[in-house]
């Protein structure tokens, strides 16, 4: 026996291998298996079997087959430390660890956030506002090896409000990055919609196509160090998120030519030499400043956290290199000063 489930792409899905979708999107659980399902005609598109090469289209109704036997991994707790700092019965404030999945995929099926907030509230105490398990308490979500604060939430009255918030713009998510290079302006902007990579699916970039979502950062340069035998300088910036796209800082200032120190995936315009990634194996980014009103009563909350231990020591370290720190950069370092 077998059962018939469906699934319709979305813009995001556009241009998509068949066989990568269904892997990606937890319809079978590898790439491999996805690929059999098809050769063995149990995968149908727009009501046709279709090679695992095609390409989906949006809006593209899949229709496949899963035998009873297969059934969807039930979700457990896990006793994983969170930093919390802040927490009521609607929501969670915490800062994010480095090397923290947010929610299972297919290459990361334990170990997340999501199992660590079921463990810390039991998963009917997390909004599910997304109909899906494994976005249990998500509203929002900070790369694997990004650091910092990020919001949960418990009520599903609080989930709609928060993410409708983000949605329009009213949550103030700040982020420390030190990227390559010396950025002269003070401030600046970019605006440049991001799709996923026509050549690597699991990458985005800076596209103009029908699958385009408009993306907005922008930053404030706090610190100027000059350049070095291996490398050009580097440039501290508090960056503001207006929208929040995947990958999103880290492929705009990629595109900027100031790709983040430490940056493993958008590489294009690093530096050659090793020694100019000052030893980090991952982004240099930190999620520092968050403030939004409460999605109950309405109180603002705001929050700051200081860099985690590896990064504050790149700082350290870069110290005698420093050309000084602008007014913006004084400001932000006093108020991270008086939150500790």
């Amino acid at each position: 026996m077998s059962r018939l489930l469906s699934y319709t792409a979305t813009e995001f899905d556009e241009s998509m291998r068949l066989d990568a979708l269904l892997a990606e999107r937890g319809c079978y659980p590898s790439r491999s298996a996805s690929a059999k399902a098809i050769y063995e005609g149990c995968v149908f598109v727009n009501g046709q079997v279709k090679p695992k090469k095609h390409q989906v289209s949006s809006g593209d109704l899949i229709v496949y087959e899963l035998p009873d036997t297969q059934q969807i991994a039930t979700l457990l707790g896990e006793h994983i430390p969170l930093d919390i700092r802040y927490e009521d019965d609607d929501l969670i404030v915490l800062s994010k660890q480095k090397g923290l999945v947010c929610h299972p995929s297919a290459d990361h099926e334990s170990g997340t956030l999501v199992n660590a907030l079921i463990y810390h509230c039991g998963a009917d105490h997390l909004c599910n506002v997304q109909g899906e398990d494994d976005r249990l308490g998500i509203v929002h979500r900070l790369d694997q090896d990004t650091t910092g604060l990020m919001l949960a939430a418990k009520s599903d009255t609080a989930g709609l409000v928060l993410m409708e918030a983000i949605k329009d713009r009213l949550v103030d998510r700040r982020y420390l990055a030190l990227v390559h290079g010396i950025i002269t302006q003070d401030t600046g902007m970019i605006d440049a919609p991001l799709a996923r990579s026509e050549k690597d699916r699991k990458r985005m970039a800076v596209r103009e196509c029908p699958s385009s979502r408009d993306a907005i950062t922008t930053f404030k340069v706090l610190e100027r160090f000059d350049a070095g035998p291996h490398d050009d300088g580097y440039t501290l910036i508090d960056c503001k998120l207006f929208t929040g796209r995947t990958h999103q800082i880290r492929v705009h200032m990629e595109f900027t030519k100031h790709p983040l120190v430490g940056e493993q995936v958008y590489t294009a315009s690093m530096p050659r030499s090793v020694s100019a990634q000052l030893g980090l194996d991952r982004q240099f980014l930190h999620s520092f400043m968050l403030t939004f009103d409460h999605p109950l009563t309405g109180e603002e909350l705001h929050f700051v956290d200081d860099l985690p231990q590896d990064l504050a020591h790149i700082l350290k370290e870069l110290a005698p290199r420093s050309i000084g720190r602008t007014p913006a950069g004084d400001e932000i370092f006093a108020t991270i000063r008086s939150n500790q």
